[in-house]
């Protein structure tokens, strides 16, 4: 049936939860293209044959075509455009590397895209705020408190703020931290904010 597979790109988005980023559908995006090449072509000939033979009964099934190609075209826009919001939301929460479980999912194309967004949104970061710029990444949420206990979840190695005090971050380990030096930790899964 027409369009049926666009259809299944856009239900797979559907299907993955917000913040999820599934595998990118090569397969599925080369079935669409390939049924709107052949879907073009057909409609070429018609279109020929409707001009030279003066054969108006196949306008209707020429614009069908037409549409079905439109909502082809509609349907691969709606994917890569998801794709990228969820992409862009990415580099948001989990800081300018991403783990590689997410980067698997991710095509060569996507990948590029990420990184000219990345270095994008860092030149503008380092355009304000003065000498060191401004990290508008940290503190997504107002904080409560400039300070706040976290406990390491994996062995990390030695974490400097910005007294120029050295910390052990130890797996199982309970500190007492600048929140704005922590955030990037605990989105990636270093360190877990301890509530009391």
């Amino acid at each position: 049936m027409f369009c049926e597979k666009a259809i299944e790109l856009i239900r797979e988005l559907q299907r993955a939860s917000d913040g999820q980023l599934p595998a990118f559908n090569e397969d599925g995006i080369r079935q669409v293209l390939e049924e709107m090449k052949a879907l073009y072509e057909q409609n070429q000939g018609d279109v020929n044959e409707a001009k030279t033979e003066n054969r108006s009964e196949l306008i209707p099934t020429i614009k069908f075509r037409h549409c079905c190609l439109l909502r082809n075209r509609r349907c691969i826009v709606a994917y890569q455009y998801d794709r990228m919001l969820r992409i862009r939301a990415l580099r948001w929460e989990y800081g300018s590397v991403l783990p590689n479980a997410l980067r698997f999912h991710m095509s060569a194309e996507e990948t590029d895209w990420f990184n000219q967004y990345k270095k994008s949104l860092a030149t503008y970061m380092r355009s304000l705020g003065g000498e060191e710029g401004l990290d508008i990444t940290q503190d997504m949420k107002p904080p409560k408190s400039l300070y706040i206990e976290v406990r390491c979840l994996r062995d990390y190695g030695e974490f400097e703020i910005d007294d120029g005090t050295t910390i052990l971050l130890k797996k199982n380990s309970q500190h007492f931290l600048p929140r704005w030096k922590c955030e990037q930790l605990i989105r990636q899964g270093v360190l877990e904010h301890v509530l009391s």
